[in-house]
């Protein structure tokens, strides 16, 4: 049997702070106790806030952990074309079509719909895609798109399920609410996401199957807020024929407010609780790790 795959994979869009201490080095020590790989990615996909300098960050302060991983990193802006084929397979399939509302015109008609009744939430608590860009013909979505309008490429979510019914996964750690073991997935309840947009090749969900394939990550160690998105991910492997990997997520560092630590809350960074003093040590009794 091949060693399991483990991997971080961080978004160079801020510095790291505690909850990232806690992912890696789980990720990092499941890979030593089970004689694995420990793999680091870097997922640059978003030109627009993803910095040179909070990519060096991440590498000065896993290295202070004790962290290490394998060379070379896979940088995800490195490799769209990878991306941008598993867009053709799935459009192939008839799966994907162009959807051209604006973020403010999706708002303007998910607020009119609940004049009548609650429009639909996802998971993560964003309204499902309202609008009708599914029924355009042909020639009316080729003539948007010669126009230059901009557009984002969404799952037919009802055609994508009849072509991969009744999936599930294999959950090591624990759900919002206790679930784990085999899990049933729901990627309906995320509606026609997007997998890429006109400007970009890919999204997360995309980018994420199509990356953990291809490295062979076969544990998927991270946050238990990400839980439901294995559905969309599960989804995503059976239509692309990619392997599954066993989950486990786990809990969430929060603040004295019960808040997860996040990056856009201006949790403090690894390099601020250092900089103040702290040890690798105390990182690690702080997430609770021994």
């Amino acid at each position: 049997m091949p060693p399991p795959v483990f991997r971080f994979a961080p978004s160079p869009n801020g510095y790291l702070h505690l909850g990232h201490a806690f992912s890696a080095l789980l990720n990092f020590e499941l890979a030593r106790q089970n004689g694995g790989r420990f793999l680091l990615r870097i997922e640059d996909i978003d030109a627009a806030r993803c910095r040179p300098e909070f990519e060096a960050a991440i590498y000065e302060d896993l290295g202070w952990l004790g962290i290490s991983w394998e060379k070379p990193v896979r940088r995800q802006s490195e490799h769209l074309s990878d991306f941008r084929e598993a867009v053709e397979k799935l459009s192939r399939q008839g799966l994907i079509y162009p959807a051209f509302e604006s973020r403010a015109e999706i708002a303007r008609l998910v607020a009119e719909r609940e004049g009548a009744s609650p429009w639909p939430r996802d998971p993560d608590g964003a309204p499902l895609y309202p609008g009708a860009a599914k029924s355009f013909s042909a020639s009316a979505r080729r003539q948007l798109i010669e126009q230059g309008l901009p557009y984002a490429l969404r799952l037919d979510m009802a055609a994508a399920g009849t072509l991969a019914p009744d999936l599930n996964w294999v959950e090591h750690g624990e759900g919002p609410d206790g679930e784990t073991g085999i899990v049933a997935a729901r990627p309906e309840a995320w509606g026609d996401v997007i997998l890429a947009r006109k400007e970009t090749p890919t999204s997360y969900h995309l980018s994420v199957v199509i990356d953990d394939a291809l490295q062979g990550v076969t544990d998927v160690v991270r946050g238990s807020d990400l839980f439901w998105s294995t559905s969309v991910h599960r989804l995503l492997q059976s239509l692309l024929g990619l392997p599954q990997p066993v989950y486990r997520h786990h809990p969430l560092m929060t603040d004295a407010s019960g808040q997860k630590l996040s990056k856009s809350t201006g949790a403090m960074a690894l390099r601020e609780l250092r900089a103040a003093g702290a040890t690798p040590a105390d990182i690690r009794r702080l997430v609770q790790l021994p």
